[in-house]
């Protein structure tokens, strides 16, 4: 009976970081992560080995992909790293509170506003050799690169969350309900 209300437990855990996967500010595959280590660690390790590393991969390949969305999208119209450090910037800034939106929307509209905020000025101030309408819309053009490719990033990252999930129930929800 502990072992159900454990599982459980678990499996809620699991979906809060399924939800994390796309929604910046909650843990999305490290909390994934640390529920099935936990679930080893009381089952003594009884899942099997592939299906184990098949989850360790899936939320390998999410935690890349989500990195990796924006930076793809940034680098694909010639943004310069100025913009990548303006991103991360806006995003610490809009997490902490200390932009206007960020204190209307709370950190996870900072961070999502910070960071393209960030990335527009960041590009804006790198590109100073450009005219101010050129200027403007090479950053307007990183930061919504830089929007849409962590979009794709996210749906990819959350895509995995749940092929992540899945396989686990897969393995042991037979375990749970036939003993």
């Amino acid at each position: 009976m502990m072992m159900l209300a454990l599982y459980g437990i678990l499996v809620v855990v699991m979906m809060v970081g399924v939800v994390g996967a796309v929604v910046p500010g909650l843990p999305g595959p490290s909390l994934i992560l640390a529920a099935i280590v936990v679930w080893c660690i009381a089952t003594k390790f009884a899942i099997a080995l592939v299906p184990l590393a098949l989850i360790f991969l899936a939320l390998i390949l999410s935690a890349a992909v989500e990195w990796l969305g924006g930076y793809w999208g940034a680098k694909t119209v010639g943004a310069s790293s100025w913009s990548q450090w303006g991103m991360m910037g806006g995003m610490a800034m809009g997490f902490f509170g200390l932009l206007p939106l960020a204190m209307l929307g709370g950190p996870i509209v900072g961070i999502l506003a910070g960071g393209l905020l960030g990335g527009f000025v960041g590009e804006f101030l790198y590109r100073r050799d450009l005219a101010l309408v050129d200027r403007v819309k090479m950053a307007g053009k990183v930061c919504l690169a830089i929007g849409l490719g962590s979009l794709v990033g996210n749906l990819i990252e959350f895509v995995l969350a749940i092929v992540a999930v899945g396989i686990f129930l897969w393995t042991t929800w037979p375990a749970m309900v036939w003993g």
